[in-house]
This record gives structure tokens, C-alpha cells and sequence, in this order.
């Protein structure tokens, strides 16, 4: 009997859940797509309760296509958008509100009050991340004020907070009938409550956040035995062994797990992340420091990581709200009808900018415009937006860790656009370097639990895994790089001190 391992990648945008077998080749996949809640301008929301049915759905379909059952299955791996925040009765298991997704901007004004003492890096030297909107903390403070009855009953102990990684894990282990509530540390060190250094909870920024600790999910390592899967589904009694948040899941199955390896992903948004080694780096260049991974009792990996809120959803943004095309991959060919960009710049900064420079007041921009540019040139900026947005990102991770990267491991549903990648290489001027089996995010999560249970050995056995498929060289010669890349960040500057108190 052939064995394997389910990785369940519950993202921004949908819910999958992937067979890999020993290779890290995928065997089969079930995929469902969860609605998008914009109740207000910068409001972005999902269903929990769609989430989980939806995750117990593409269990049932990624069986069925590889036909296999549970006796087949060694371990269920988790991945998941981070900082996306639910928070639920554990008695009931109803989320007393939708779950606020990591792009929502609605709590500035708790970030502003926090801010007011010691200002935005108040608490970076302990959990590396500024005061921002993008992460949990904020999240669970809007709701706890917001809720009717939720500060009551978290202070009653009868709440529970997660990123969805604790909401499938605690629903697939039993949920109200003994449901596991964990979170694993590069989760955890998104919240802004986690000491980086000790990798537990800190007390005092929970006091200030006026957040009750009884909410919080126990904080394990991202590949352990946490429990089983309840007898109530397709998967009862299979060992739920593995937990990574998806950007570090990404890194992980790019096999990038020694200092100095990176990689990006080119999904919703962009991440790019760093791993430093055991050593915390604390960046002076407007990156993240977080969790990389944590193996068993094994010493934790540190990263630096540049977060880019606006990249594959700009194209949907394209598709769903201009009606310029009607697929995501008609961008690539609407984008080769024309040469260049026209001079136009497209600053995606929907959600204010986040790496490098952390700008919560910026808005969208689309700058350059003449009676020249034609859809063709809007088409090609929003790509070249992502390229441009990496660069950023990169010179920042360059200028951190004093060692430039030689070459960049992509991933993510992007990077089957050639334009895009092709771009990227020539304004990196590095090259770009995709992998095989691409979709990395979900193979990271089947690696941390696979190594849990001994379907494989070690990380060596990973790393013969990868295998190369593309790769891009640099075209562009200097001076038309160096004039791309000056006016993109002239068109960034126009996006600043866009909010104002009346303006959303």
C-alpha cells in the first residue's frame, strides 16, 4: 500500500487540500474558493463556517481523485493565510463575528492609540513587527470593542482567538468535542503578542492590548504530533503533524532552509522572505523579523521577511472591477500587445503600502497617464507593479543582511506569467528561477508534517526533491533600469498622505 501526506492550504482566496507523495510530486487536489465580504471601504471579511465546510469538502475531493482512503494517508499538514483572525465561542463553536482578513485597514485608529505611547516600533525589538493594521493583535481588539458581548465572554474565558491555521485545527480535531487549540510559532509571531526569543506569550503587550490570555492558542512547533483527526471525518485518527503560516510553508518547500536562502511568492500579495539561521536579524530597512520554521525540540529559524499587500489581486482587481479582462491569465496577453508601459506607473497601494515603507495613509495611484497609454500599457503596469514592489523589497533584504542574493526562487500563482518573470529578472538583475512542482506553499506544509511522522528521513531528503523548471536572465541594460525603477519610485511618492481623517 502506497503511502502519503494531505496538506490543507486554506488561503486568502480559496481552500485546497493537496496529495503529495514521498517525491513531493502532487497526486491529486480538491480546491473550493470562499467569498470575498467588503462591508465598507478597506473592510475585507470571510466566513469561517464556509472556510471549515469548504476544507472538509476538498478533503473529500483530493481523496477521491488520488482514490485513496484514510489508511493511506501518514499525516495532515496545515497552511494558511497569516494574521487573518477568528475569534469563536468554544462552547458553541460559533465565530461571534467574521474572520478580519490580514489586508483589512478598518483598525487604524487602535493602531494610532497604541502608537501614541512610544510610537509604532513600540514593541519591535520583542515580536519584530511594527504597529500596523496587518496583523492579529489589532484584529482581536477591534472585535472585543465592537462585538456586543464579546469583551463579557472573553473575559469569562469562553472565547477563543487563531489565524485559520487554529480554526481548521481545532475544528478537524474534534472542535466543541475535544477540538486541539494550538498555533504553531511562525503563526504565532504574527499576532505581535509573541516574545521572539522565548517564543511564548508576552504578558505585558497583552496587558496594553487589554486581550485575555485565555483566548490564545497554545504555541507549538511547526512539525509535531498535535493530535488526530476526529472520528467524525474522512480523515478520523490521521495525525495532524504539521503547522507553518504560508509564506514561511513557501520558503520551507522551496527547500530554503539554511541562512542565507530565499525565496518570493507571487500570490494575493508578495513575500519575500530571508532565513537568517538560528540569529534574530532585526531590520533597520523596513522588513519584518519573524519565525522561519521550528522543527520538533530543534533550535527555531529566523527570517526577514518584506510584505507587499497588492500583487495577484491587483490583477483580479483588473478582472472583477474595471472588466479590462475577463481571466487572470489575459493579463500576459493583453500586456504583450504593446512594448513598454507607455509611462505609466500603476501603485497599488489599496491597503496603504506595507515593506518597505509602511504607509498606512497611501492609497492607489495610476501616474504617468497621457492620451498614449491604452489598456494594453495599464495591463503591462499592474505587472510591472509587482516586479517593481519586489525590487523594493529586495534592496531592503540586501541592504539587512550585507549578503545580496545571486539568484531568486519564485513561487505562486504568478509565475506561470512569462512577461512578469522575464521583467522581474531584467529590474533585479539577478536571475528568477522556478521550481518543478510549484505550488510550494501546500508541499512545505506536507514536508513539516511528513518529517514528524518519518515519511521522510530529514531535510536532505527534501532538498533532492527540488527541481528546477524555468529560469530568467537579465536583459535590460543598466540605464533603462535605472529610468524604470527612478520613475517608479516618483510614482510612489504620489500615493503618500493620501487619508486624511474624512477621507476612507
Amino acid at each position: 500500500m502506497t503511502d502519503y501526506i494531505i496538506a490543507i492550504d486554506q488561503g486568502t482566496t480559496s481552500t485546497r487540500a493537496i496529495v503529495f507523495d514521498h517525491s513531493g510530486s502532487i497526486v491529486s487536489q480538491g480546491q473550493l474558493e470562499h467569498e470575498q465580504i467588503f462591508p465598507k471601504a478597506g473592510w475585507v471579511e470571510h466566513n469561517p463556517k464556509e472556510i471549515w465546510d469548504n476544507t472538509r469538502e476538498v478533503i473529500g475531493q483530493a481523496l477521491s481523485k488520488a482514490n485513496i482512503t484514510r489508511h493511506n494517508v501518514k499525516a495532515v499538514g496545515i497552511t494558511n493565510q497569516r494574521e487573518t483572525t477568528v475569534v469563536w465561542d468554544k462552547n458553541t463553536g460559533e465565530p461571534v463575528y467574521n474572520a478580519i482578513v490580514w489586508q483589512d485597514t478598518r483598525t487604524q485608529e487602535i493602531v494610532d492609540r497604541f502608537a501614541a505611547d512610544g510610537g509604532v516600533e513600540r514593541f519591535k525589538d520583542i515580536v519584530g513587527l511594527p504597529l500596523s493594521t496587518y496583523f492579529a493583535g489589532t484584529k482581536i481588539v477591534w472585535i472585543l470593542e465592537n462585538v456586543e458581548g464579546a469583551r463579557e465572554k472573553a473575559e469569562n474565558g469562553d472565547l477563543l482567538f487563531g489565524t485559520t491555521d487554529s480554526w481548521v485545527t481545532w475544528n478537524l480535531t474534534g472542535g466543541v468535542d475535544g477540538g486541539v487549540h494550538i498555533t504553531d510559532v511562525t503563526n504565532a509571531s504574527r499576532t505581535m503578542f509573541m516574545d521572539l526569543e522565548t517564543l511564548e506569550w508576552r504578558d505585558d503587550i497583552l496587558e496594553v492590548f487589554n486581550v485575555p490570555k485565555s483566548m490564545l492558542p497554545e504555541i507549538k512547533s511547526s512539525s509535531a504530533v498535535y493530535g488526530t483527526v476526529h472520528t467524525s471525518s474522512l480523515l478520523r485518527e490521521v495525525p495532524v503533524a504539521g503547522i507553518l503560516g504560508d509564506q514561511q510553508a513557501a520558503t520551507f518547500g522551496q527547500a530554503a532552509f539554511d541562512a542565507g536562502e530565499a525565496k518570493n511568492t507571487y500570490g494575493t500579495g508578495n513575500f519575500l522572505i530571508f532565513n537568517t539561521g538560528t540569529e534574530i536579524v532585526k531590520s533597520k530597512n523596513g522588513l519584518l523579523t519573524t519565525l522561519g520554521y521550528k522543527l520538533g525540540d530543534d533550535a527555531p529559524h529566523y527570517a526577514l521577511e518584506g510584505s507587499i499587500a497588492v500583487t495577484g489581486s491587483l490583477i483580479q482587481w483588473l478582472r472583477d472591477n474595471l472588466g479590462l479582462i475577463k481571466s487572470a491569465p489575459e493579463v500576459e496577453d493583453l500586456a504583450k500587445t504593446v512594448d513598454d508601459n507607455g509611462g505609466a506607473y500603476f501603485v497599488p497601494a489599496f491597503s496603504g503600502l506595507f515593506a518597505p515603507y509602511w504607509r498606512s495613509d497611501a492609497r492607489g495611484a495610476l501616474v504617468g497617464l497621457t492620451r498614449y497609454v491604452n489598456k494594453g500599457h495599464i495591463a503591462r503596469a499592474a505587472l510591472e507593479a509587482t516586479a517593481f514592489q519586489t525590487k523594493e523589497v529586495l534592496d531592503a533584504v540586501n541592504a539587512d543582511s550585507g549578503v545580496p542574493l545571486t539568484e531568486l526562487k519564485v513561487d505562486g500563482g504568478m509565475i506561470g506569467n512569462n512577461l512578469l518573470m522575464q521583467f522581474q529578472a531584467d529590474i533585479l538583475d539577478v536571475p528568477v528561477v522556478r521550481p518543478v512542482v510549484a505550488e510550494t506553499t501546500a508541499l512545505g506544509a506536507a514536508y513539516a508534517a511528513g518529517l514528524a511522522v518519518g515519511f521522510w528521513a530529514n531535510l536532505d531528503e527534501l532538498r533532492a526533491n527540488w527541481q528546477e523548471d524555468s529560469r530568467w536572465t537579465p536583459e535590460m541594460d543598466d540605464a533603462e533600469r535605472d529610468r524604470l525603477y527612478r520613475n517608479w519610485k516618483k510614482a510612489v511618492t504620489k500615493t503618500f498622505d493620501w487619508v486624511d481623517t474624512d477621507v476612507s
